[in-house]
Protein backbone atom coordinates (compact mmCIF):
# COMPACT_ATOMS: atom_id res chain seq x y z
CA UNK A 1 0.00 0.00 0.00
CA UNK A 2 1.69 3.33 -0.82
CA UNK A 3 1.84 5.87 1.76
CA UNK A 4 -0.33 8.52 1.71
CA UNK A 5 1.20 11.80 0.98
CA UNK A 6 -0.28 15.65 2.26
CA UNK A 7 0.29 18.24 0.35
CA UNK A 8 0.42 21.92 2.36
CA UNK A 9 -0.09 25.01 -0.34
CA UNK A 10 2.82 27.62 0.28
CA UNK A 11 1.75 29.94 -1.44
CA UNK A 12 -0.42 33.39 -1.81
CA UNK A 13 -3.06 34.23 -4.34
CA UNK A 14 -2.61 36.30 -7.33
CA UNK A 15 -5.34 38.82 -7.09
CA UNK A 16 -7.02 42.36 -6.93
CA UNK A 17 -8.08 42.91 -3.75
CA UNK A 18 -5.69 42.20 -1.34
CA UNK A 19 -2.71 43.97 -0.78
CA UNK A 20 0.56 41.90 -1.46
CA UNK A 21 2.81 44.67 -2.98
CA UNK A 22 3.49 48.12 -3.04
CA UNK A 23 0.42 49.88 -5.54
CA UNK A 24 2.46 50.73 -8.10
CA UNK A 25 3.88 47.19 -8.34
CA UNK A 26 0.19 45.58 -7.60
CA UNK A 27 -1.23 42.82 -10.22
CA UNK A 28 -3.77 43.41 -12.25
CA UNK A 29 -6.72 40.65 -13.64
CA UNK A 30 -9.55 41.47 -16.24
CA UNK A 31 -11.59 38.75 -15.87
CA UNK A 32 -13.70 37.45 -18.75
CA UNK A 33 -16.99 35.47 -18.31
CA UNK A 34 -18.14 33.24 -20.76
CA UNK A 35 -20.49 35.42 -23.04
CA UNK A 36 -17.19 38.29 -23.19
CA UNK A 37 -15.50 36.15 -25.24
CA UNK A 38 -18.00 34.83 -27.99
CA UNK A 39 -16.58 37.89 -30.56
CA UNK A 40 -12.79 36.14 -30.34
CA UNK A 41 -14.66 32.82 -30.83
CA UNK A 42 -16.92 34.12 -33.52
CA UNK A 43 -13.97 35.77 -35.51
CA UNK A 44 -11.96 32.52 -35.24
CA UNK A 45 -14.81 30.23 -36.57
CA UNK A 46 -16.31 32.71 -39.27
CA UNK A 47 -19.95 32.15 -39.93
CA UNK A 48 -21.03 31.35 -36.62
CA UNK A 49 -23.71 33.15 -34.06
CA UNK A 50 -23.95 33.47 -30.63
CA UNK A 51 -27.11 30.81 -30.52
CA UNK A 52 -24.68 28.62 -32.54
CA UNK A 53 -22.84 28.15 -29.13
CA UNK A 54 -24.59 26.03 -26.06
CA UNK A 55 -26.28 28.33 -23.75
CA UNK A 56 -24.63 31.36 -25.89
CA UNK A 57 -21.37 30.56 -23.64
CA UNK A 58 -18.13 31.17 -25.31
CA UNK A 59 -14.82 30.26 -22.35
CA UNK A 60 -13.73 32.09 -19.96
CA UNK A 61 -10.70 33.68 -19.88
CA UNK A 62 -8.49 36.41 -17.63
CA UNK A 63 -6.14 38.99 -18.90
CA UNK A 64 -3.19 39.58 -16.36
CA UNK A 65 -0.98 42.58 -16.06
CA UNK A 66 2.28 41.19 -13.80
CA UNK A 67 5.40 41.79 -12.86
CA UNK A 68 7.73 38.42 -12.29
CA UNK A 69 8.01 39.42 -8.34
CA UNK A 70 3.58 39.34 -7.97
CA UNK A 71 3.03 37.10 -5.72
CA UNK A 72 4.76 33.48 -4.44
CA UNK A 73 7.65 33.40 -6.86
CA UNK A 74 10.98 32.39 -6.99
CA UNK A 75 13.98 35.02 -7.49
CA UNK A 76 16.64 34.20 -10.07
CA UNK A 77 20.37 35.19 -8.92
CA UNK A 78 20.06 37.37 -11.96
CA UNK A 79 17.76 39.85 -10.14
CA UNK A 80 20.19 40.36 -7.59
CA UNK A 81 23.00 41.73 -9.43
CA UNK A 82 24.69 41.11 -12.99
CA UNK A 83 27.36 38.37 -11.92
CA UNK A 84 27.41 35.80 -9.26
CA UNK A 85 30.15 33.42 -7.23
CA UNK A 86 32.83 35.66 -6.75
CA UNK A 87 33.79 33.32 -3.84
CA UNK A 88 32.69 30.06 -5.45
CA UNK A 89 35.13 29.50 -8.15
CA UNK A 90 35.00 33.09 -9.57
CA UNK A 91 32.84 35.93 -10.47
CA UNK A 92 30.37 35.08 -14.06
CA UNK A 93 27.39 35.83 -15.24
CA UNK A 94 24.24 35.41 -13.04
CA UNK A 95 22.19 32.38 -14.15
CA UNK A 96 18.05 33.70 -15.48
CA UNK A 97 15.14 31.88 -14.03
CA UNK A 98 15.11 29.36 -16.94
CA UNK A 99 18.43 28.52 -16.23
CA UNK A 100 17.95 27.59 -12.48
CA UNK A 101 18.94 23.75 -11.97
CA UNK A 102 15.36 21.70 -11.74
CA UNK A 103 17.12 19.66 -8.76
CA UNK A 104 17.39 23.25 -6.57
CA UNK A 105 13.85 23.51 -6.54
CA UNK A 106 12.74 20.01 -4.77
CA UNK A 107 14.50 19.28 -1.81
CA UNK A 108 14.28 18.58 1.91
CA UNK A 109 12.69 21.87 3.63
CA UNK A 110 13.94 23.02 6.78
CA UNK A 111 11.67 26.23 8.75
CA UNK A 112 13.38 28.63 11.02
CA UNK A 113 10.92 30.21 13.24
CA UNK A 114 11.84 34.02 13.16
CA UNK A 115 8.35 35.15 14.27
CA UNK A 116 9.44 36.44 17.51
CA UNK A 117 11.89 39.16 15.65
CA UNK A 118 10.21 42.80 15.04
CA UNK A 119 9.75 44.21 12.04
CA UNK A 120 12.66 45.61 10.19
CA UNK A 121 15.24 43.29 12.64
CA UNK A 122 18.54 42.01 10.47
CA UNK A 123 18.59 38.36 11.32
CA UNK A 124 22.32 37.09 12.00
CA UNK A 125 24.16 34.02 10.94
CA UNK A 126 24.45 33.65 14.96
CA UNK A 127 20.62 33.62 14.50
CA UNK A 128 20.50 30.98 12.18
CA UNK A 129 22.71 28.55 14.12
CA UNK A 130 20.46 29.24 17.14
CA UNK A 131 17.17 27.89 15.42
CA UNK A 132 19.34 25.28 13.67
CA UNK A 133 20.30 24.19 16.97
CA UNK A 134 17.26 24.28 18.60
CA UNK A 135 14.90 22.11 15.73
CA UNK A 136 17.86 19.50 15.91
CA UNK A 137 18.51 19.81 12.60
CA UNK A 138 21.94 20.28 10.53
CA UNK A 139 21.93 21.52 6.98
CA UNK A 140 22.65 19.53 4.40
CA UNK A 141 23.83 20.69 0.56
CA UNK A 142 20.68 21.73 -1.50
CA UNK A 143 18.10 21.96 1.58
CA UNK A 144 15.58 24.42 0.92
CA UNK A 145 15.63 26.79 3.75
CA UNK A 146 12.58 29.08 4.69
CA UNK A 147 11.67 31.56 7.28
CA UNK A 148 8.50 31.83 9.15
CA UNK A 149 8.35 36.18 10.16
CA UNK A 150 5.54 38.25 11.81
CA UNK A 151 4.64 38.99 8.07
CA UNK A 152 2.89 35.62 7.66
CA UNK A 153 0.43 37.04 9.88
CA UNK A 154 -0.08 40.15 8.01
CA UNK A 155 -1.02 39.26 4.42
CA UNK A 156 -4.04 40.57 3.62
CA UNK A 157 -3.24 43.83 5.86
CA UNK A 158 -2.09 47.10 5.08
CA UNK A 159 1.20 46.72 6.97
CA UNK A 160 2.01 43.64 5.03
CA UNK A 161 4.75 45.04 3.04
CA UNK A 162 6.76 46.73 5.92
CA UNK A 163 6.25 43.79 8.04
CA UNK A 164 8.77 40.65 9.51
CA UNK A 165 12.27 40.58 9.94
CA UNK A 166 14.91 39.75 6.80
CA UNK A 167 17.97 38.12 6.14
CA UNK A 168 21.38 39.95 6.54
CA UNK A 169 24.53 39.35 4.09
CA UNK A 170 25.98 37.28 6.91
CA UNK A 171 22.82 34.96 7.65
CA UNK A 172 22.78 34.56 3.90
CA UNK A 173 26.28 33.48 3.81
CA UNK A 174 25.65 30.93 6.75
CA UNK A 175 23.50 29.12 4.96
CA UNK A 176 25.05 29.35 0.98
CA UNK A 177 28.25 28.07 2.53
CA UNK A 178 26.74 24.69 3.50
CA UNK A 179 25.52 24.21 0.33
CA UNK A 180 22.29 25.92 0.58
CA UNK A 181 20.90 26.97 -3.15
CA UNK A 182 17.00 28.20 -2.33
CA UNK A 183 16.03 29.75 0.32
CA UNK A 184 12.27 31.89 1.26
CA UNK A 185 10.48 33.91 3.49
CA UNK A 186 6.74 34.57 4.08
CA UNK A 187 7.78 38.03 3.92
CA UNK A 188 7.39 40.70 0.86
CA UNK A 189 11.23 40.35 0.57
CA UNK A 190 14.30 38.49 1.60
CA UNK A 191 15.91 41.26 3.05
CA UNK A 192 14.65 43.38 6.04
CA UNK A 193 11.87 46.29 4.68
CA UNK A 194 13.28 48.79 2.57
CA UNK A 195 11.97 51.54 5.40
CA UNK A 196 13.77 50.05 7.98
CA UNK A 197 17.27 49.93 5.65
CA UNK A 198 16.46 53.34 4.23
CA UNK A 199 16.63 54.35 8.25
CA UNK A 200 19.38 52.38 8.98
CA UNK A 201 21.72 53.82 6.19
CA UNK A 202 20.61 57.12 6.44
CA UNK A 203 21.84 56.74 10.75
CA UNK A 204 24.97 55.03 9.86
CA UNK A 205 25.61 55.93 6.40
CA UNK A 206 27.07 52.12 5.66
CA UNK A 207 25.88 51.60 2.06
CA UNK A 208 26.85 48.33 1.96
CA UNK A 209 23.73 47.38 3.98
CA UNK A 210 21.35 48.52 0.65
CA UNK A 211 19.89 44.75 -0.23
CA UNK A 212 22.70 43.26 1.70
CA UNK A 213 20.83 39.74 1.74
CA UNK A 214 20.13 39.74 -1.50
CA UNK A 215 23.71 40.88 -2.67
CA UNK A 216 25.11 37.94 -1.27
CA UNK A 217 23.94 36.53 -4.45
CA UNK A 218 27.36 38.08 -5.58
CA UNK A 219 29.61 35.67 -3.74
CA UNK A 220 27.53 32.78 -3.96
CA UNK A 221 24.62 32.14 -6.75
CA UNK A 222 21.56 31.06 -5.02
CA UNK A 223 17.92 31.83 -5.63
CA UNK A 224 15.22 32.75 -3.24
CA UNK A 225 11.09 32.46 -2.70
CA UNK A 226 9.20 35.48 -1.63
CA UNK A 227 5.61 36.11 -0.46
CA UNK A 228 5.54 32.50 0.82
CA UNK A 229 2.40 31.69 3.07
CA UNK A 230 0.94 29.34 5.82
CA UNK A 231 4.67 28.48 6.95
CA UNK A 232 2.77 28.11 10.78
CA UNK A 233 1.00 25.19 9.24
CA UNK A 234 3.81 23.19 8.74
CA UNK A 235 6.94 22.05 11.06
CA UNK A 236 10.85 22.88 11.38
CA UNK A 237 11.94 19.45 9.12
CA UNK A 238 10.11 16.17 7.54
CA UNK A 239 8.73 17.83 4.95
CA UNK A 240 9.87 18.25 0.68
CA UNK A 241 9.23 21.65 -0.80
CA UNK A 242 8.36 21.85 -4.57
CA UNK A 243 8.70 25.32 -6.13
CA UNK A 244 9.17 24.99 -9.83
CA UNK A 245 9.58 28.34 -11.35
CA UNK A 246 7.72 29.20 -14.47
CA UNK A 247 9.97 29.15 -17.17
CA UNK A 248 10.30 32.82 -18.94
CA UNK A 249 13.11 33.43 -21.26
CA UNK A 250 16.12 35.59 -19.56
CA UNK A 251 14.29 36.72 -16.64
CA UNK A 252 14.62 37.66 -13.13
CA UNK A 253 12.15 35.90 -11.31
CA UNK A 254 9.52 33.18 -12.08
CA UNK A 255 5.66 32.85 -10.28
CA UNK A 256 5.55 29.55 -8.42
CA UNK A 257 2.91 27.20 -6.81
CA UNK A 258 5.23 26.65 -3.57
CA UNK A 259 4.00 23.01 -1.62
CA UNK A 260 5.23 21.42 1.01
CA UNK A 261 4.65 17.77 0.49
CA UNK A 262 4.76 15.28 3.34
CA UNK A 263 4.88 11.57 2.91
Amino acid sequence: MKPQRRFVDLSIYLENDVLSDPPPLAPKITYQKHQDTLPEFMAMIPGTQPEDYPDGEAAAAEWVTLTTHNGTHLDAPWHFHSTQDAKNGGSRPSITIDQVPLEWCFQPGVKLDFRHFPDGYVATAADVEAELKRVGHTLEPLDIVVVNTRAGSRYGHNDYVGAGCGMGYEATMYLLERGVRLTGTDAWSWDAPFSYTAKRVAETGNKALIWEGHKAGRDIGYCHLEKLHNLEAIPATGFTISCFPHKIRGASAGWTRAVAIFD
